[in-house]
């Protein structure tokens, strides 16, 4: 599933719009990575997305790897 598990981001959905204004559907997906943490000496495994990523590293709560 398209969802980031720490912000809860996930898809967007609106329309192409054409020069001739045809309108056709579109699905914006977030841009998830898969990372892993070390949380209480357990590895953790979760799907975020590339600004929740972003906002951990400017927090210092995630180290830069």
């Amino acid at each position: 599933m398209q969802k980031c598990e720490l912000t809860g981001k996930g898809k967007q959905y609106g329309n192409n719009v054409s020069f001739s204004q045809r309108h056709t559907k579109k699905v914006w997906k977030p841009n998830l990575q898969t990372k892993t943490f070390v949380v209480d000496g357990k590895k953790v495994t979760m799907k975020l997305s590339t600004q929740a990523i972003r906002t951990l590293k400017k927090k210092n709560l995630l180290s830069s790897n």
